[in-house]
C-alpha cells in the first residue's frame, strides 16, 4: 500500500467518517495536537512507546526511548504516549535526527517537545499538544514499547495507519486497512462530484438526496 499516493488523496475528517460508518466511532483524537514545525501533514505506521512522569533519580534514562528510535522501519510514525504531560520536552533534535536515520517519517507526542527551530530546519514533522524547555531525564521516561497505547480514548496498535493533519489525528486499525481505504477514496470522489454541483448552482439538499454525500 502506497502511503504517499494515500496522503495525497486522503485526509483525516474522511477517514474518520468512513471508520464512523464502519462501526469503529472512536478512531479519531479530540484534543488539539500542534505542527509545530509547520509541517501539517503526515501518514504512516505506529511505532509506539509508552511515557511515564519520574520523580527520582533515573540510573537509565533514556535506554528505552534509544532502542525505539534506532529499531524504527522505513514509514514508522513514532507515537510518544505521554498522557499529555508538560513535565519536560520529551522529544527533540537529537532523537528526530536518529529517528530519520533509521526511515521515521515524524512523530506524534501526547506532552511536550522541544528544539522545535531546529526540528523545523529539519522538515521533521512533529505533531504534540505542549513545548517545554526541560530536559527528560529524571523527569519522564520510556516504560514500554511496541505495545497498543492510548490517547484521548483512542488505541494505537503497533503497525496501524496513522494520519494527522490540522483536523486531528485518526488511527486505521492494520485489520481493516485495505477495506477503509477504498471506502475512502470513493467517499472522496463522490465528495468532488457534490461539490461541484453546489458549485453549479444546485442546493445542498437536492445535492444531499441525489449523492448521499455531505
Amino acid at each position: 500500500m502506497d502511503l504517499e499516493e494515500i496522503k495525497n488523496q486522503l485526509y483525516v475528517a474522511v477517514l474518520s467518517d468512513v471508520l464512523d460508518q464502519m462501526g469503529y466511532t472512536q478512531q479519531a483524537t479530540r484534543i488539539t495536537f500542534h505542527a509545530y514545525t509547520g509541517i501539517p501533514k503526515l501518514i504512516g505506521r505506529c511505532k509506539t512507546t509508552l511515557w511515564a512522569d519520574m520523580y527520582d533519580v533515573d540510573k537509565n534514562p533514556y535506554e528505552l526511548e534509544l532502542q525505539a528510535v534506532d529499531s524504527c522501519k522505513p514509514g514508522d510514525i513514532l507515537i510518544a504516549a505521554a498522557g499529555g504531560s508538560n513535565r519536560s520536552g520529551i522529544w527533540g533534535e537529537l532523537l528526530a535526527t536518529a529517528a530519520r536515520n533509521s526511515g521515521c517519517q515524524g512523530v506524534i507526542v501526547h506532552g511536550a517537545v522541544r528544539d522545535i527551530d531546529k526540528m523545523r530546519d529539519m522538515k521533521f514533522p512533529v505533531f504534540a499538544t505542549s513545548k517545554n524547555p526541560y530536559d527528560s531525564a529524571n523527569r519522564q521516561r520510556v516504560i514500554d514499547l511496541d505495545v497498543t497505547v492510548e490517547i484521548d480514548g483512542v488505541k494505537f496498535s503497533p503497525g496501524d495507519i496513522v494520519m494527522a493533519d490540522e483536523d486531528g489525528i485518526v488511527v486505521v486499525p492494520k485489520e481493516i486497512e485495505a477495506e477503509v481505504i477504498k471506502a475512502a477514496l470513493a467517499k472522496v470522489s463522490a465528495e468532488n462530484i457534490t461539490r461541484d454541483a453546489i458549485k453549479n448552482g444546485m442546493k445542498a439538499t437536492e445535492a444531499y438526496l441525489k449523492f448521499g454525500v455531505l
